[in-house]
């Protein structure tokens, strides 16, 4: 840590503090999110899910070079945390995303991640 990363003078804005603090919700289920993202496999999972529908099992075994079951555990975590449903259709299972809010939220960390943005830098 640098001193540019830190106030040269400690002056705590209490009534921000409490305002902020009164109005932070239960963070749980966010956290849960992140987490089950934060795995680079159930990530391609997921972006994979961005770009089709829906895919089967076997179809996402193939794109993230896996076994079936190394691919069925991992759609099921995410089924498991709201990240994904599956339906069964004959003998095929596919999965897609629980539903836009995923797709949103997998959508703009790769825009984000990938717009080069350095204005943290400055």
């Amino acid at each position: 840590m640098t001193i540019k990363d830190i106030c040269e003078v400690k002056s705590v804005h209490e009534d921000v503090v409490e305002r902020v603090q009164g109005l932070l919700p239960n963070l749980d289920g966010m956290v849960q999110i992140f987490k089950a993202l934060a795995d680079d496999t159930r990530l391609k999972i997921a972006y994979s899910l961005t770009l089709e529908e829906e895919m089967c099992v076997c179809d996402v075994a193939a794109v993230i070079n896996s076994s079936d079951a190394t691919a069925s555990h991992h759609l099921r975590y995410l089924r498991d945390h709201s990240l994904a449903k599956s339906k069964r259709k004959g003998r095929m299972v596919y999965y897609s995303l629980a539903d836009n809010h995923i797709h949103q939220l997998v959508k703009i960390a790769y825009d984000h991640a990938t717009e080069g943005d350095d204005s943290d830098n400055d």
